[in-house]
């Protein structure tokens, strides 16, 4: 395969015309043109659908081009190392739901970076926007939290936007109120004792394919008659940690986390609900050392603090 077809491939198609990737690369079009029929000569694949309005990606080409993109930028770091001796500035970034063993392990990672330039990006936010922020915003990896009954939606969109995914964690989701709440003195609480509390929720649910108003009725359950809406998981616990007549469900905590916000974790059998973390990147992307390593501490993050009971 030659390197030099591949980038003229990749220009094609984020131009979508051999006339505007002539003039960039300054190359003529025809051989511009012999050079992709060459490549998909060898690949045994049609890479872009010709027509009046341009070059199109086919479903082939798209997964090509994604690749092809990956081995790009993995070139230029070599050439920028070995050929001009300048230091590679380490990068990552992540995109993920609001989690206390998300946070817990990207805090790990940090300390594993080493020595020399470096760029670490995390981000929490709903999963909407992890998707968006892989896909086209340059994050390389992005972790997707949605109930179990959901797997299929999110699934077929992964596949349909090219993204490569992997079962981080399921739990079922931990009861949390402050410790002078009179929820705090019962065994095991019921749904109907949540009812008369107020619920501290995220504000943004979202399921590909559904309406949004289905997903917050399906979601922000009606067990509580009232409910504070939130961004921010620091935000939704410190305002549990000063309403003994509110509670919160969260994936985890530890006992520093409830200690700090003087509260604690609760059991609720009768709620039935699993959840899943599913981490994603783009299909062709190489995990660098370091995605390697926040993987590590991820994994050992959960060991430590999530529960399916």
């Amino acid at each position: 395969m030659n390197i030099l077809h591949m980038k003229y491939a990749v220009e094609v198609a984020r131009l979508g015309s051999l006339n505007k990737a002539s003039e960039t690369l300054f190359i003529a079009q025809p051989n511009i043109s012999r050079s992709i029929k060459e490549l998909e000569a060898d690949l045994g694949i049609t890479i872009f659908n010709r027509s009046a309005k341009g070059m199109e990606l086919t479903a082939e080409g798209e997964e090509f081009i994604s690749y092809a993109e990956s081995i790009l930028k993995q070139i230029d770091s070599v050439y920028s190392k070995y050929k001009n001796g300048t230091p590679i500035k380490k990068s990552f970034s992540l995109s993920s739901p609001r989690s206390f063993y998300i946070a817990n392990a990207f805090s790990s990672f940090t300390k594993l970076v080493g020595e020399g330039s470096a760029e670490l990006i995390y981000k929490e936010t709903n999963s909407k926007r992890t998707v968006l922020n892989v896909l086209n915003d340059g994050y390389k990896l992005g972790i997707v939290r949605y109930s179990e009954s959901y797997d299929k939606h999110f699934k077929e969109m992964f596949e349909e936007k090219g993204l490569y995914y992997e079962t981080v964690s399921e739990f079922s989701p931990v009861l949390l109120v402050k410790r002078t709440s009179p929820l705090a003195k019962l065994e095991n609480v019921t749904l109907s004792d949540l009812s008369k509390m107020t619920e501290i929720v995220h504000a943004d649910p979202y399921v590909p394919a559904m309406p949004i108003n289905e997903v917050i009725k399906r979601e922000l359950s009606d067990t509580a008659e009232r409910k504070i809406m939130v961004f921010e998981r620091a935000s939704r616990l410190e305002i549990l940690s000063n309403n003994d007549g509110a509670f919160v469900w969260a994936c985890s905590s530890s006992e520093e986390e409830m200690a700090r916000y003087g509260i604690t974790a609760l059991k609720c059998t009768e709620n039935k609900k699993v959840y899943k973390d599913i981490l994603i990147y783009k299909k062709g992307y190489v995990l660098s050392e370091l995605d390697r390593a926040f993987i590590t501490e991820l994994c050992n993050s959960k060991r430590r603090y999530i529960s399916r009971t």
